[in-house]
């Protein structure tokens, strides 16, 4: 093995890479770890996808209450969309829409 500031030139293989006296289990160990990280503590930046999965996976607890607060002008807005739905439909409401008066042109408003 080479010391600090020495250069160990090795025949052979690309960069010059001594592995010394080892034995064959540990030269494997060596090469099937060669790309991991050991330090799990490294801060990482999690991105839209990793974000997105963790919320649409998330557990669920079913029999939770929601409670949803509501601004006046949504609250307005809330009840006239309730009204509109649930409105009375009569045959003369839908006859009187049906059969309408349309007159084209600019001169009739």
């Amino acid at each position: 093995m080479a010391d600090l500031g020495e250069e160990n030139k090795v025949q052979g293989v690309f960069g010059g890479v001594e592995f010394g006296n080892v034995g064959e289990s540990n030269v494997d160990n060596v090469f099937e770890n060669a790309g991991t990280i050991r330090n799990q503590d490294l801060p990482v930046k999690r991105g839209f996808w990793s974000k997105f999965k963790t919320f649409w996976l998330q557990e669920i607890d079913w029999n939770k209450e929601i409670k949803v607060e509501l601004t006046p002008y949504q609250q307005k807005v809330e009840d006239e969309v309730n009204d509109f739905l649930h409105q009375q439909i009569t045959w003369d409401k839908v006859h009187d829409f049906l059969f309408q008066e349309v007159k084209f042109g600019k001169g009739n408003k």
